[in-house]
């Protein structure tokens, strides 16, 4: 039986961790195996850049903390190595870095489950989420589809006007 302090010390945790699901947008939680030092610390590197919180986490601690945030679809794959990545914002950046590094690490990395919006998704949606173009592509691309006929008109304008100058 844990003493007190230990047991108080998990309590806090698992609020955290809860705390953490709540307040993000998605997340992805994998299993790494026989990952090396160099592969995990560009894998870290690269998540901590586009602001996704990543941690390895122990599956009992994360069943409570699902359970207690209204995940409780994530509890079935909890078995083996485990690691949680979250994003508080942006829902598809910690899929599509995992995404990238599952192909590349094929057997070391791999993606059990995710969620987005409070909604379980399995392995594929994550996989698909994770192919998605980022926000700041879709607005670009929205962007050029709306200003392309303003700048047909533009051109046409300046072609008319030259071919009267001449």
């Amino acid at each position: 039986m844990p003493s007190e302090k230990i047991l108080s010390q998990k309590q806090q945790y698992v609020a955290e961790l809860a705390e953490q699901l709540k307040n993000s947008c998605a997340g992805v939680i994998i299993d790494y195996k026989g990952i090396t030092v160099a592969e995990d610390t560009e894998f870290r590197k690269e998540l901590r850049e586009a602001g996704v919180q990543y941690a390895v986490v122990k599956n009992t601690m994360l069943k409570f903390a699902a359970k207690e945030a209204g995940l409780d679809g994530l509890c079935d794959v909890l078995e083996g190595t485990t690691a949680l990545a979250t994003h508080a914002e942006d829902p598809i950046a910690a899929a599509k870095i995992i995404g990238k590094y599952a192909d590349k690490l094929k057997d070391k990395v791999t993606i059990k489950i995710g969620y987005m919006d409070g909604e379980v998704m399995d392995a594929d949606k994550v996989v698909a989420l994770g192919k998605l173009p980022s926000k700041e592509q879709l607005v670009g691309q929205l962007v050029s589809v709306l200003v392309a006929p303003i700048r047909g008109l533009a051109v046409a304008l300046n072609a008319i006007a030259e071919k009267e100058e001449a």
